[in-house]
């Protein structure tokens, strides 16, 4: 079983997340932050991940710890699940469509962690989410789970759609990359990545 549990408590945070490979896509998410919770079910959900995160933040200065710490242990988690990365597909790219707004993410489960983001908001909340968090958020996640990360918000109108797109964008590609192969070995000329 592809698993992982990684916590990290600090004077900012006390977060605890598992995550398991298991095509099911199961999700128990509490952060405090209304949004990203649904965020974080859908990236469960389209991902086939199964996905149990409990943070405890510093919310009354504001939710930037709390989201990019919670970046932080699920690159964790998802790196030591896929241990070596052996007999994986490597790579994802989807494109995702919600409503009026269209995402693209490409990525590469390469051990050279990388974040190009771009897209932007209109607003500066969505409920108690900072949108310019998104960002920061996915840059943890790339850099703790060593991922090669493209992030295109094509376009969109209403911010919920917009960074919902992204959401769902990286799990489909998310869920692509982790996919097992039939012959167990690294997709590499190095034969390590």
């Amino acid at each position: 079983m592809r698993t992982a549990t990684v916590s990290r408590n600090t004077k900012e945070t006390r977060i605890q997340v598992t995550v398991t490979l298991d095509g099911k896509g199961q999700s128990d998410i509490s952060t405090g932050i209304g949004f990203f919770d649904h965020m974080l079910t859908a990236l469960s959900r389209h991902s086939g991940i199964s996905m149990q995160i409990t943070c405890d933040g510093d919310l009354e200065v504001d939710a930037h710890h709390s989201v990019e710490d919670t970046g932080i242990v699920l690159g964790q988690a998802l790196s030591q699940a896929l241990r070596d990365k052996a007999g994986i597909e490597r790579y994802g790219s989807a494109y995702i469509p919600m409503d009026e707004a269209l995402s693209f993410c490409a990525l590469d489960l390469s051990n050279r962690p990388y974040l190009v983001f771009q897209g932007g908001f209109t607003n500066q909340m969505i409920g108690s989410y900072d949108t310019c968090l998104t960002e920061e958020f996915f840059r943890a996640l790339a850099v703790n789970a060593g991922i090669t990360l493209h992030l295109n918000l094509c376009y969109g109108t209403n911010d919920h759609h917009k960074c919902e797109a992204l959401f769902k964008a990286f799990a489909h590609a998310l869920k692509m990359a982790v996919r097992e192969t039939k012959d167990g070995t690294v997709l590499s000329t190095k034969g390590a990545l």
